[in-house]
């Protein structure tokens, strides 16, 4: 009995000790109280409501840490974002060739323009033998006195045209635009006068395999996009 007596003071007196130090180390240092103002920032409520704000206003949450947090994009990304691709008359110097004011008109291969459907053996053939197109170059109908079949064309807005056509109510310096619908008509064109340049005269002649040589040109395919949707090849 006296045995577990003393056994029994030992350990008081050792908790007594244990918790004078404590407080005595707690005083001099003030370590528990530093330890204390670390967790908040380190506790699942803050990285959670931080998280749910972020969500709500578009964001990510800010990180008090000195590396990015996980997953975080490296800056140069959102910067590329806004990279967009360089249109062709900032590459092409156009006012080097002579222009002629015009008359451009949009057409289609439909019965509304040409008078013709799909199933008539003529149907979206044009005078020079070639299949309409719209493409980096498109194939354009004028007053072949004026511009020969095979002249290429740069019209501000329409890109690149080919004279493959001629049409009866076309006469003295008007053009009649290609495109695939009416709607495209309507949207992109309808009817405008304005400056078109000459880049090549035409020698009265125009092939498929010259037409698709042209729209081939793999130094203008980072162009082809800008007009007709195309994939770059």
């Amino acid at each position: 009995m006296t045995k577990i007596k003393n056994t029994a003071k030992r350990a008081g007196i050792i908790l007594l000790f244990a918790a004078a130090l404590h407080a005595t180390f707690y005083h001099i240092t003030g370590v528990d109280a530093k330890i204390a103002d670390l967790l908040p920032e380190t506790s699942s409520a803050y990285h959670s409501t931080s998280w749910s704000k972020a969500m709500d206003l578009g964001t990510r949450p800010q990180s008090n840490s000195l590396h990015p947090a996980y997953g975080a994009a490296p800056k140069v990304l959102s910067s590329m974002e806004n990279v967009q691709p360089q249109s062709i008359e900032s590459k092409m110097n156009f006012s080097q060739y002579p222009k002629a004011k015009v008359k451009a008109t949009g057409y289609t291969a439909g019965y509304e323009s040409t008078g013709k459907n799909p199933g008539n053996p003529s149907y979206g053939i044009t005078y020079s033998g070639v299949k309409v197109k719209r493409d980096l170059y498109s194939t354009v109908a004028a007053d072949l006195n004026v511009f020969p079949v095979g002249t290429i064309l740069w019209i501000p807005d329409y890109g690149y045209g080919v004279v493959a056509d001629k049409g009866g109510a076309i006469k003295g310096n008007e053009l009649d635009l290609f495109y695939d619908t009416v709607e495209e008509v309507y949207s992109n064109w309808g009817k405008k006068t304005l400056d078109v340049y000459i880049i090549k005269k035409g020698d009265g002649k125009l092939s498929e395999k010259q037409l698709t040589n042209l729209n081939e040109n793999k130094e203008l395919q980072v162009f082809r996009q800008q007009f007709t949707g195309k994939s770059m090849h």
